[in-house]
């Protein structure tokens, strides 16, 4: 599965070192903001008598999250540039749009806090539609990304298996993903659950004839739930598959891959609502996924495809099986059965976008700037 998702590094000779050391501690960085990040998900909707300010435990971890990352970057830089690298290439490829990402997130947590204090505490789906808090996402998103991106711009790194740093980066993008879209995840918000539902919502019929009255009464509730049940599954198994896509495609994936990235970007998601039934649904379908990049080989024809279709479909039916074991399934069989495909078409529509194609991952290694151990 040959890639050209991104260009060569580049050339210049002047250029920071990549170091392992740096791609771990700025993953274990981004494991404390998005952790943070979580955290404060869950306060806003089981303590919200606490949100009255910004000074809360959950803020304090994610923007420890954020200095360490500052710290780390900074650190990189200035030793480099003691070494001689000028300041515009003092970090390592990949680290300076990291770097971007700090700034960003820094000015998005001064703005939440002025937000906060003019507007009040953000309840619910503002909370993450906010401005502010939108310039957090992205923020989060650049520096959580580093490593992956910083795996991907070394030279010779299409040679072997993913670096673990660079795995848990992935997740970790893909878990501040899932998080700006909690609305439409069915993981947070199950709509099949019997026990889930929107308050009734009454519309009346108005019959064609002018100036008659209303005619019965119907609910809108059942349908409308449906429909944002099915949104948010798709929605999700796009990203989902995405990411693993985008991996698969450069490197060779270990064993527990998959379930790494799933477990980072979708056990969070049960916690603020408390729908722990989930998590053993998300590592069960990360250990499946794991399987299916396994069998069939990777060199066989079509295997991508077949992953990005199996792997989806894999996780949802997972999904209605643990809410029917429960007694919670309320959705029909052909409405959950034609789901469980449909996740699998969205993700084969990935795989077909994303221009896999049915080679293994190419061992070639390509000049560009050294990198340090």
């Amino acid at each position: 599965m040959d890639t050209s998702i991104v260009g060569a590094a580049g050339t210049k000779a002047a250029r920071g070192t990549g170091a392992t050391g740096l791609d771990w501690a700025v993953a274990a960085a981004s494991i404390l903001f998005v952790g943070g990040a979580w955290l404060d998900a869950w306060a806003h909707d089981n303590l919200p008598a606490t949100l009255e300010t910004f000074f809360t435990p959950w803020h304090a971890i994610l923007y420890a999250g954020l200095l360490a990352a500052a710290v780390t970057l900074s650190w990189a830089a200035i030793r480099n540039h003691a070494r001689g690298v000028s300041w515009r290439g003092a970090l390592p490829d990949g680290y300076g749009l990291s770097a971007l990402g700090v700034a960003a997130f820094a000015a998005g947590g001064v703005g939440d806090m002025l937000w906060h204090v003019f507007f009040g505490i953000e309840v619910g789906l503002e909370a993450l539609l906010s401005p502010t808090h939108l310039l957090l996402a992205a923020g989060a998103t650049l520096v959580a990304s580093g490593p992956l991106r910083a795996a991907w711009l070394r030279p010779g790194s299409r040679s072997g298996a993913v670096p673990l740093p660079a795995l848990l980066s992935l997740g970790l993008t893909v878990s501040v993903l899932v998080f700006f879209t909690a609305y439409a995840n069915p993981f947070g918000i199950p709509w099949p659950d019997s026990q889930f539902n929107l308050a009734r919502f009454d519309f009346s019929v108005v019959p064609a004839e002018s100036g008659s009255q209303d005619g019965p009464v119907y609910a809108a509730t059942e349908g409308l739930g449906r429909a944002l049940g099915v949104t948010g599954i798709l929605l999700q198994a796009g990203i989902l598959m995405g990411a693993m896509l985008l991996a698969a495609r450069r490197w060779v994936l270990p064993f527990g891959a998959a379930t790494l990235v799933f477990s980072l970007a979708l056990v969070p998601s049960v916690f603020p609502h408390g729908y722990y039934l989930f998590v053993p649904v998300a590592v069960l379908g990360g250990l499946i996924s794991d399987v299916l990049l396994r069998y069939p080989a990777a060199g066989r024809s079509g295997a991508p495809r077949l992953f990005a279709f199996a792997a989806p479909a894999g996780l949802y039916a997972l999904y209605f099986a643990a809410l029917a074991l429960t007694g919670g399934l309320s959705w029909p069989v052909e409405l959950w059965a034609g789901t469980v495909v449909l996740a699998g078409a969205v993700g084969m529509l990935v795989a077909f976008l994303a221009g896999s194609s049915d080679a293994p991952p190419s061992s070639e290694t390509s000049p560009g700037k050294p990198t340090a151990a």
